[in-house]
């Protein structure tokens, strides 16, 4: 039947000369396309945006219905992609956590490849039938992990948890031993297998980890200090370190993506979390490289192959099932020992089932080799497309809890006076009322200042730049008055919010406040292109904000915390932000919430710096939270906490909030979208010591 459909698909298409397609600038062009719309039309059906780039590549493939040729090209980019994910899964390592108990990231590694290791040579050599070299190498490719479920991680803000910390770091273990079995197996098989066979492999490990590790460093702090050119440079710099280390791996007979891996350790802390750098890799990674590692292992995939007899499908069952099985008893033991919870046994499963870097890099050697022939060539691709279906869904549904689970250590509190980036439009109605707006969130007395930003085409005229520059200096002579000190700045850009990300990161603030009026946008986006896409690029706290009357003329301000806001990481330095702007304008403050109890919330709000008295009222749903709405007063200030689409705590309901308070009574009001990252500077704003 499947013969049928895809005899059936390539008659369809065999009247169009230019399929398949295999023009460098059409493979491109394509393969973009399939990075667009594959994620967005898979999380329709409720499975991660990755898998849906993994499906599209069988489907378009030369083995499917023929659309897209497995060019030399597409190859060559999924083999960068993949030395890409390793070299990013070691920049963002917890490497603190890691060296304070390595022996977690060791337990877990070991665990997760010799359990599975173990089983799966005896089932391999006694089921499925293969000899005892082939079956221990067959058992090497199921036990080692790929993380294919890290952009998840990494939209969830898990990548510190510890038990995600011992995954990252268990890869170092799990597929270095997977690799120095290939290498073991193919000398045994050669007649070559002696001592100094094992000799040269422990020399070669460390001539890679310490030559890396004591170089790029170096490397890296030089050019950071001594360079004058733009940033991009350095990006440059850390691409041609991350692919030097991946080569150095292979010509020791290693694997690139050992030697990627090390080299984002190595520059794990010389690049800033949140910073321009790290966007740029961020970007470039989740953007480009890695979506074409996944389009290249879906077309790899040759479902006529894997469903041509039953011998295949028996292979490819055995392996799944022996892996997934010897997977999860390694991750249960594991959280026994060190007292995980049940998200977080969850997590580690989906974590260590996934498969692709070095089970298909080893198979296709061994296959290449004569170890392996087409029947488990073929079982394995198949355990591949499996584990890259359930591994990222495993690690959603559990990371997601896992993230809505975690709770914030008492921690000692330090003063804290944010620095804050307030963009101002040449149109702007109320930039006094901005101002004031941001010294209400000033400490007293301040000691960091407040960043007055203006934006200007480049085709501004001298005129036009000067005026700007002026009226920004009259505005900041507002800080005199306050005794807070006021900088400002013009830049020329013609991307808006480029600029001011840019003017966030260089001049650290803590957070970014910019005025809305409150009109319907574009193409679907909640405030406009500028506005939203800063809220979407700027992990630090962005508070957008419509203000109908001068600060000081508000009579309340309404804390609205929706469902589920409270696990949201930038929670409590959102409650801080809206609790020091009550205390410092004087006026009572009101939390409604949706969902949680009453004695929760009380907690939780508490707990969390300045002490003031306050009030709680439970709004059972939507429906009720609109009608209260309803019944406020002009002179009410509303607050709302409103993460990012698809982070924890948001709901679809929040879509068209801002909206929703535009037709209140209340003539003024304030979207924070809490920070995303650094969880531990929320012992910033606890009371608790």
């Amino acid at each position: 039947m499947l013969d049928l459909t895809r005899s059936a698909a390539h008659v369809l298409l065999i009247e169009i000369s230019w399929l398949p397609v295999d023009e460098p600038v059409a493979v491109f062009g394509l393969a973009l396309a399939v990075f667009l719309i594959a994620p967005i039309l898979i999380e329709r059906f409720g499975m991660p945006g990755i898998v849906g780039i993994v499906l599209m590549g069988i489907v378009i493939g030369p083995d499917g219905v023929g659309i897209l040729e497995h060019t030399d090209a597409i190859q060559l980019l999924g083999a960068v992609g993949l030395v890409y994910l390793l070299f990013m899964v070691g920049l963002e390592l917890d490497l603190q956590q890691f060296f304070n108990e390595p022996q977690d990231a060791a337990m877990f590694g070991l665990a997760s490849f010799f359990i599975p290791l173990s089983a799966g040579t005896v089932v391999s050599y006694y089921v499925l039938g293969l000899n005892v070299w082939a079956a221990l190498l067959l058992a090497a490719v199921f036990s080692s992990h790929t993380l294919l479920a890290y952009p998840i991680i990494d939209k969830l803000s898990l990548s510190k948890n510890e038990a995600v910390t011992s995954a990252f770091g268990g890869i170092l273990f799990s597929d270095t031993i997977s690799l120095v079995i290939l290498v073991i197996v193919l000398a045994a098989v050669d007649g070559g297998l002696t001592i100094f066979i094992f000799a040269q492999i422990v020399l070669f490990l460390l001539i890679l980890f310490g030559g890396i590790w004591l170089v790029v460093p170096r490397i890296s702090t030089w050019f950071f200090r001594n360079t004058t050119q733009e940033s991009y440079f350095e990006f440059l710099l850390v691409v041609t370190l991350v692919f030097i280390g991946a080569t150095l791996a292979e010509g020791l007979g290693l694997a690139a993506i050992l030697g990627a891996f090390v080299v984002g350790l190595a520059l794990n802390r010389e690049i800033t979390s949140g910073g321009t750098l790290m966007n740029r890799i961020e970007f470039v990674g989740n953007a480009l490289f890695i979506p074409f590692f996944l389009l290249d292992v879906g077309m790899r995939v040759d479902l006529g192959v894997v469903f041509d007899g039953i011998e295949t499908l028996w292979f490819a069952g055995v392996i799944i099932v022996t892996m997934i099985v010897m997977k999860a008893i390694a991750a249960g033991g594991v959280t026994l020992v060190q007292g995980y919870n049940k998200h977080e046994f969850g997590v580690l499963t989906g974590l260590s089932i996934g498969q692709a870097a070095a089970a298909l890099a080893i198979t296709l050697i061994a296959f290449e080799q004569g170890l392996f022939d087409e029947i488990v060539l073929n079982a394995v691709v198949l355990m591949v497309l499996i584990s890259a279906i359930l591994s990222p869904f495993m690690t959603r549904q559990f990371g997601s809890r896992l993230a809505q689970s975690q709770e914030i250590g008492e921690l000692d509190r330090e003063p804290f006076d944010p620095s804050i980036l307030l963009p101002l439009s040449h149109y702007s109605e109320y930039q006094r009322r901005l101002v004031e707006l941001a010294f209400a969130f000033k400490d007293s007395p301040s000691t960091t200042p407040i960043h007055l930003l203006r934006v200007l085409s480049p085709t501004a005229s001298d005129n036009e730049l000067a005026q700007a520059e002026a009226d920004l200096e009259e505005t900041g002579e507002l800080g005199s008055a306050a005794e807070i000190e006021v900088e400002v700045q013009t830049r020329v850009n013609r991307n808006v919010p480029s600029a001011i990300i840019t003017a966030n990161t260089e001049t650290r603030s803590d957070l970014v406040l910019m005025g809305w009026d409150a009109k319907q946008s574009i193409g679907g986006r909640v405030f406009g292109t500028v506005i939203d896409q800063v809220r979407r690029r700027c992990s630090d706290p962005v508070l957008v904000s419509r203000l109908g009357r001068p600060i000081n003329t508000v009579d309340r301000v309404i804390l609205v915390l929706p469902p589920g806001i409270d696990h949201n990481e930038g929670f409590f330095e959102g409650v801080f932000l809206a609790k020091r702007l009550t205390d410092n304008i004087g006026v009572e403050l009101e939390v409604w919430t949706l969902g949680g109890t009453k004695e929760h919330f009380d907690r939780l709000i508490s707990m969390t710096e300045p002490e003031m008295p306050f009030e709680i009222k439970q709004c059972s749903g939507w429906p009720a939270f609109k009608s209260a709405l309803s019944e406020t007063g002009q002179g009410d200030l509303l607050v709302a906490l409103k993460p990012l689409e698809g982070t924890t705590g948001w709901h679809s309901q929040l879509r068209n909030l801002p909206h929703l308070f535009s037709r209140m009574p209340p003539e003024s009001f304030i979207i924070i979208t809490p920070r995303r990252g650094e969880p531990e500077r929320q012992k910033k704003f606890l009371r608790i010591r």
